[in-house]
Order: structure tokens, then sequence, then C-alpha cells
């Protein structure tokens, strides 16, 4: 069956930049924003921009992942002419089978499925960006330039240009060079990870890659540069909106306070919804000695102690006396009676037991950095976690 366009979510990261929070699970499914899991928001903008075939590449810890995203039907990407596919790595007849070597190899090892499809046009995404984009603009800008590639691109200042690919442009407008977190950047565009290929032409491009033995088989190191030196054409789409790259625990962390301001996000306009497969939840509960202010709390919360300036995803507790203040609470977490959480991550089920304290600056300080406990996890009653810990086991109560 043709298709105009397809996507590729590349959906398989470890996240090893987000430590604990990600020892157990892929970062496309981490929870955020008290409703949310991170995959939800390219998911929602295939939909929203009318793009119902869908392929999830998936590799690290992919059973939770996989689990999640199920049929595609929270997304309305199930239907008999589309939706959403898993492309876990796998083995071919007499193939010792192997894991995806780059991003331009996981797309390599599914040409069959793209082929399947027979479109003209591939998107290719990141599963690990908070962001609203209508693709079906950037498709059509690639149209009307003619170009083999167009790559979405924001502006960012020359000190966070280090951080990101850089495009640099020619005087007709076209990208004309690409550098890779460049210690003296020439301009001002960084690369989204987000790409519209002429399929044809990136198909051939991919086959030429695999078989360069000194590839890293990436589209940012390898396609794009090859697609460059053939003479392509490859086309710059500014993008103006909201997007955070959420890869480290401190981006995890300003990305969720970020939803304390809706309008940054727009979560709220009903022409272009965030669809997420949500629990069915009792409702939340604010007891009569509750002090909630600036903050997010999500179906089945209990909330009986102080929350401030932060996100509660559903079933958190929060106990008497216990105080909640600049921290992101994943699902099922519990604060106990006078516990304290401050600028802290606090993984799913994990536990801070009566009077602990994770995240609290130490008096005659000024340290300060995100406290993360990892899921599961127990701090003892009377624990002292202090700023920028990075908890993978159960802290012992005090004596």
């Amino acid at each position: 069956m043709k298709k105009e366009c397809i996507a590729m979510l590349l959906a398989g990261g470890q996240g090893s930049r987000l430590y604990a929070l990600t020892a157990n699970v892929a970062k496309p499914n981490m929870p955020f924003g008290g409703k949310y899991r991170i995959i939800d928001f390219p998911l929602s903008n295939c939909v929203n921009s009318g793009i119902d075939t869908v392929g999830v590449l998936t590799q690290y810890r992919p059973m939770k992942l996989n689990s999640y995203v199920g049929s595609g039907q929270a997304w309305d990407l199930d239907g008999d002419d589309g939706g959403v596919f898993i492309l876990p790595p796998y083995m071919s007849a007499g193939e010792k089978g192997n894991w995806f070597s780059g991003t331009a190899n996981a797309i390599y090892q599914n040409l069959d499925f793209i082929d399947e499809w027979d479109p003209e046009y591939v998107l290719i995404l990141s599963g690990d960006h908070i962001y609203k984009m209508d693709y079906a603009k950037m498709l059509q800008e690639h149209k009307e330039k003619g170009a083999a590639c167009t790559i979405a691109v924001i502006q960012v200042s020359l000190a966070e240009a280090s951080r990101f690919g850089m495009m640099n442009l020619g005087e007709d407008g076209y990208i004309c060079e690409f550098e890779e977190k460049p210690k003296h950047p020439k301009s001002d565009l960084a690369s989204m990870g987000i790409y519209i290929f002429t399929w044809k032409t990136l198909r051939q491009a991919l086959i030429d890659d695999d078989a360069d033995p000194n590839s890293q088989y990436d589209f940012g190191k390898n396609i794009i540069p090859r697609l460059l030196n053939a003479g392509e054409k490859l086309w710059p789409y500014r993008f103006e909106g909201y997007w955070r790259d959420v890869g480290t625990i401190s981006s995890l962390w300003d990305a969720n306070m970020d939803m304390l301001t809706p309008e940054l996000i727009g979560l709220y306009d009903p022409a272009w919804p965030i669809l997420s497969r949500s629990p069915i939840r009792p409702p939340q509960v604010i007891g009569s000695e509750a002090d909630i202010k600036h903050s997010i709390v999500t179906e089945g919360c209990i909330v009986e102690g102080s929350v401030f300036n932060s996100v509660l995803s559903n079933q958190v507790t929060v106990e008497k006396g216990a105080t909640v203040e600049y921290s992101v609470l994943m699902p099922g977490a519990v604060v106990e009676e006078g516990a304290e959480v401050r600028f802290a991550i606090v993984g799913e089920n994990a536990r801070v037991c009566r009077g602990a304290k994770l995240g609290t600056v130490p008096d005659g300080t000024e340290e300060w950095g995100v406290a993360t406990c990892g899921p599961d996890i127990t701090i003892g009653a009377g624990a002292v976690v202090g700023p920028n810990a990075m908890l993978y086991n159960d802290v012992e109560g005090s004596k």
C-alpha cells in the first residue's frame, strides 16, 4: 500500500545520562509532566500532522515501552491502512543478528518495512524530545524546496551551540555544511534530530553507508555529510516553538518545571492535543490540612502535606507534615509524614520515609543540584540525602 509519508521513530536509546531513572526502562517510556510519557509527544505530533503510519524502533529495555504503545489505540494509530508498528532488532536467516549500531543503521535494518509502504518521503524522529510540531508544514516546505533532505533546526545561543549538530548555510539558504558539536560554531542553527528525506535518495544513501567499514552509521555524522558531498539539496526547516531534549537530569527537571507554565508548551490547545495512554485511577484527594501552590496534581494522588512548585504523577502520596518543593514525583511515589523533598526527582514507586530529607541543601553550604532517587528505592526514616545525589539503591535510615 503506497503512502506519501511514513514516520520512523527512534525509541531504542538507553538514556545513560538519566542514570538511575533509566536503569530498567527506555528513555521514551519515562513518565513526564504528571500525565504523560515522553513518547506521547512525537506520536501525538504524527497523528495531528496526518501521518498515520509509524514504525517505532526499540532496542534498550523494550518490554515496558512495547506494552505502553500496544496497538496504538490511545493515539488513534490502530487503523486498517496504517498504524503503529514495533520494530526491534532481528536476525535474518543465515545471519548472527546485531543490535542497531547507529541511528542510520536502525533505519537500514528496516528497509523492507519501509519498502512495504512504498513512501515518497520518510520522516525520521527521536523518541526523547518534548515539543509540538506540525510535520505536514515541514513536508510541504521540503517539497517546495526540492530537497533530498530537510532538517528541522532551532536557533540557540552560540554558548549552547557546542552541544548540538550545527547547520551552516550558503547564500542560497540551503545547508552547505554540518558540524557535530563544534568548539567554534559558525552559526546558531542547531539540528533538532528531526529529518524528512525523499525516500529514494535516503534508501541508496543507507545502502552505501552500510557498505562503508569506516562509518559510524549515524545520520548526523555520516548520512548528512554523505548527501552534502554528493551535491544533494539539504534545506533547514526553522522551528520557533517550544522544544526540549530531555536527555539529562537537569533538562528533564527543567522541562517538568516548564509544565507549570501552561502557555509554554500549549497543552490546553484543543486543536493539537497531546494524547496519552493514561491509567484509570480514582480522583485525587486533597486533605483538610494540605497546602498546594503552583503545582500539577494528577489522578489518584493523596495530598495531606505541603506541595509547592512541583509535578505529581498519578497515585503519589504526600502525608501530613511532609513538604515537597520544586520537585518531580513519578507514579506511585510516597513522601511520608515529616519528610522533605526539595529540588529533586523521585522515581516510580520510590518512598521517602518519615522525617527523611532529599535534596535539602545542608546548612552552611551553597551547593545546589537536582537530587535523583531511582524507581522502587526507599530512603529510610530520618536519612539525609543532599543535592546532586543519584540513588540506585536503598538508603538506610538514621539510628
